[in-house]
């Protein structure tokens, strides 16, 4: 029980529900929340400065709905024994607001106040004169609305719940507050267990100086980046350690422009050579990041080997139109094998249905990559105007057609019209072009071109399994996959009938019958297809394009180069001579 003065503080990470209306979540899920990291850390920081006062605790409970039922009875019997608390929906995405609310609804009838915050309330406060109908419903039903960061803003926020009063709406948007020093991000390891590989996150840095108009963050977070100093990072990393976990995934969306990038490697560098301990991590970096000096090598050294980069597109006419005009598709070839030089795994992203997209020019650009760079993974996203980006805020303002479900806004759903592309023909082609990267043929020549760099080739395998697989077998996209997915019955969307036991539980059993078989079987041909690299010879006189030097590459040999020519500077064509390399 708690304190009769205490003050239970819940936070939660609601996830999304699939097309069947069941909430998707795992045993172990893939990504952890940074956001529920972040408020974590700053919640602790508040109960050790009291501010609720020196009589008052503040108990806090954490909950990722990505890999936990979500005990909600258990929360309200919970919290009747505490003199007051609130329930805090985190990190809310724009799929996961009609998932939040309805959780919300069960806190609000047994008279529990809710907040919800995240991307989805900050980025329609951002970039509409008004709030739109879901918050506005929200509101209606007594949830508080949080926009912008909680550095410096969540004890205001306690201290109306505490008091009963929480405000319709908290703004603190454009007030976003230095990194260095503040409160540092943290999961117990009870929650990092539940993700795949025992992974944790922080966040090194917030903002970003592009303007892409597909995206949220610099209309949230700023333009302008703010960041934690390398004490902080290790700081961070060290309590981690100390509690077993050392794997961590840099949330920041591009770590290459954090001003303290080399005294955070550097530190890291010292932490792993000088000190022997067992730390790597996932970063997410910028299509130039590579011709920073000495950048890829230090990321290496720190046990950065997981790479994330946005490609986004090949066309130069949809990069320049989405205002992505850092992404020069002439350095793309150069910049991946850089990468795989000092021994990285590659993933990008790619989005489908820029307004010049069709499904023929998607398959052959989705060739032109296969045979053209040195790309180990590959991410297909759906063009969505997500709220708190241009592209959502100038598509309100034409009133032009947009998905009115919040729930299939998830980057695998069509949400708004096309050109050249029936709506249809478009859901069609995002889920072909996972089908063409992911050949058989082509997980091969991901792994020659592995082996040939000295890669963990085991490492490269599992990861084009995991990306593979959860399309074709969960249908899920892998940054919403896990391990072993959990379907509750009575979690199903409002609106959305109960099943009958007698219907339900026997199909889910002969479901997740059906696809073991199917992972079992997709593992097998992995397996073969590495057998098979492993045990084949060099071949004398082959010659893998994505693999040649850029400076020993003709023009003419580059598909690349020859369907876009006329948007390449003529700098940085005609110059180059071929040789033939081996595997």
């Amino acid at each position: 029980m708690g304190s009769p003065k205490g003050f239970l503080l819940v936070l939660i990470k609601p996830s999304h529900y699939d097309d069947d209306g069941y909430v998707i979540q795992w045993i172990r899920s893939a990504i952890p929340s940074n956001t529920l990291a972040v408020l974590n850390g700053l919640a602790l920081d508040c109960e050790e400065r009291k501010v609720l006062g020196e009589d008052v605790a503040i108990d806090i409970d954490l909950y990722d709905e990505t890999n936990t039922v979500i005990p909600i009875r258990s929360i309200i019997r919970k919290m009747k024994g505490y003199a007051a608390g609130m329930v805090g929906f985190v990190g809310v995405q724009t799929n996961q607001f009609p998932r939040a609310v309805d959780l919300a609804d069960h806190f609000l009838k047994a008279n529990i106040p809710v907040a919800i915050g995240g991307f989805h309330v900050s980025g329609c406060v951002a970039m509409l004169p008004t709030l739109p109908r879901d918050l506005q419903a929200a509101e209606v039903k007594g949830i508080s609305l949080f926009a912008g960061e909680a550095e410096g803003h969540l004890d205001e926020v306690l201290r109306d719940a505490y008091a009963g009063k929480l405000k319709p709406l908290y703004n603190f948007l454009n007030e976003g507050r230095s990194l260095e020093s503040s409160p540092s991000p943290f999961l117990p390891v009870q929650i990092v267990k539940n993700t795949f590989r025992r992974l944790s996150s922080f966040d090194a840095g917030r903002g970003c100086p592009f303007q892409c108009s597909f995206c949220t963050i610099i209309n949230v977070q700023g333009r302008k980046s703010r960041y934690r100093s390398a004490d902080d990072i290790e700081q961070i990393i060290r309590v981690n350690l100390q509690q077993g976990v050392g794997r961590f995934f840099i949330t920041d969306d591009d770590f290459a422009r954090n001003s303290n990038w080399e005294a955070i490697l550097d530190r890291c560098i010292q932490m792993r050579e000088g000190e022997g301990l067992a730390i790597s991590f996932t970063a997410q970096v910028d299509v130039g990041a590579y011709k920073i000096p000495r950048f890829i090598e230090k990321c290496a050294r720190a046990g950065c080997n997981n790479i994330f980069i946005g490609l986004e597109n090949l066309n130069p006419d949809s990069l320049a139109g989405a205002k992505k005009l850092q992404n020069k598709i002439w350095q793309y070839r150069k910049m991946l094998q850089a990468w795989k030089d000092h021994g990285c795994t590659t993933v990008a992203g790619y989005i489908l249905g820029f307004p010049t997209d069709t499904p023929e020019s998607i398959a052959r650009d989705i060739e032109i990559i296969k045979n053209e760079l040195p790309l180990d993974g590959l991410e297909f996203f759906c063009l969505t105007p997500l709220p708190g980006s241009e592209d959502h805020r100038k598509h309100c303002e034409r009133g032009a057609w947009i998905e009115p479900d919040m729930n299939k806004y998830d980057l695998e759903h069509v949400t708004m019209g096309h050109p050249l592309m029936s709506k249809e023909e478009w859901q069609r082609t995002y889920r072909n072009a996972w089908k063409q990267y992911y050949t058989e043929e082509h997980i091969e020549r991901v792994l020659y071109r592995a082996a040939a760099k000295d890669q963990d080739i085991y490492k490269v395998m599992f990861l084009l399994l995991c990306l593979g697989g959860s399309i074709a077998l969960e249908g899920i996209h892998p940054l919403e996959a896990g391990m072993f997915r959990l379907k509750v019955r009575t979690m199903r969307r409002p609106g959305m009938p109960l099943e009958n036991p007698l219907i339900f539980y026997p199909r889910r059993a002969w479901e997740i019958m059906s696809l073991s078989v199917r992972w079992l079987n997709l593992v097998r041909r992995f397996f073969k297809i590495l057998r098979r690299v492993q045990a084949r010879p060099q071949q004398p006189g082959e010659v893998d394009l994505a693999m040649v030097p850029v400076e020993d590459q003709k023009d003419e040999d580059l598909t690349l180069l020859q369907v876009y020519r006329d948007h390449i500077p003529v700098s940085h064509i005609g110059k180059q001579r071929v040789t033939t390399v081996h595997r």
